[in-house]
């Protein structure tokens, strides 16, 4: 890596961190991918492909060095497509039970929406709307996992410890997500009570979401089990629904916040248990 960077990684992480934030800014306010066919905001996060693969050439960094390594990186997306579907079943059961509790006569169903702040939008049954679904979420974590975990962090280490790297990160990726609720805000969906409510909670879990993709990150030394487990977490709320007599996925954010309370309870407690803090991040 080019010496001088080694001093000012705060600058490089904030420049790059600038430039995506604002691309994702006008797809969010002006080109609305997400309200199109596509159904995903993906025309951000391909140019924040470019600009992670511009800033590693920069950087004298490999694809390699942020964590896109080939050991074992079958087994770390297994591993990691096992642990999202483990910690949602258990969400989805506890939905499905508080549903039946409350007399909603619930039914799983599957099919396409676009997660908004107001609500999922568009439901969709096509396998083009599927094969959209996923392409765009494997686009989103190869950006988000490649430049939030892999990049930043990495740079980041250079002059700070780890929890300090990971966590500054975090709020980074936590305040990524304040996009949707503005946008709701200024088109009328939500007041600004509900506005600010939900930037504070996307904020927050975004944010621990983040860490615990960080802490994954330094357990198996590469990005492969976080991206796996990032994916199947944004993938399984566009496709798998559960309705009920009065709507569809009204206890979402129950579901979403059941399954990443329990993964990052189980991530820390590997974290501490396989003393992970003690080895490199990326070796």
């Amino acid at each position: 890596m080019r010496k001088h960077r080694y001093y000012q990684p705060v600058i490089s992480v904030l420049t790059i961190y600038f430039i995506c934030f604002v691309l994702r800014v006008i797809e969010y306010m002006f080109i609305r991918t997400d309200q199109s066919i596509f159904g995903e905001a993906f025309i951000h996060k391909l140019a924040g492909i470019l600009i992670l693969s511009s800033a590693l050439q920069y950087l004298s960094l490999k694809w390699t060095d942020i964590g896109f390594k080939h050991r074992l990186a079958v087994r770390n997306i297994f591993y990691g497509l096992l642990f999202g579907a483990s910690v949602y079943l258990i969400a989805y059961s506890m939905e499905f039970l508080l549903q039946i509790w409350g007399n909603g006569s619930p039914a799983v169903k599957l099919y396409v929406t676009s997660y908004s702040v107001s609500g999922n939008q568009v439901m969709q049954t096509g396998i083009l709307f599927f094969l959209f679904c996923v392409l765009g979420n494997i686009i989103n974590v190869v950006m988000e996992e490649g430049i939030f975990r892999g990049l930043f962090v990495r740079l980041l280490e250079m002059k700070y410890s780890f929890m300090k790297a990971a966590f500054f990160s975090s709020v980074l990726f936590g305040i990524w997500h304040i996009a949707a609720p503005v946008r709701s805000l200024l088109d009328g969906e939500i007041s600004p009570v509900g506005a600010i409510a939900a930037i504070i909670i996307l904020v927050l879990t975004s944010g621990i979401a983040g860490l615990k993709f960080c802490l994954l990150t330094k357990i198996t030394g590469s990005l492969w089990m976080s991206m796996a487990d990032h994916f199947f977490n944004n993938t399984i709320i566009n496709l798998l629904h559960i309705t009920s007599t009065s709507g569809a996925d009204e206890l979402q954010i129950i579901r979403i916040s059941v399954a990443q309370t329990i993964s990052f309870l189980i991530v820390i407690l590997i974290y501490f248990k396989s003393r992970a803090y003690k080895k490199l991040t990326l070796v």
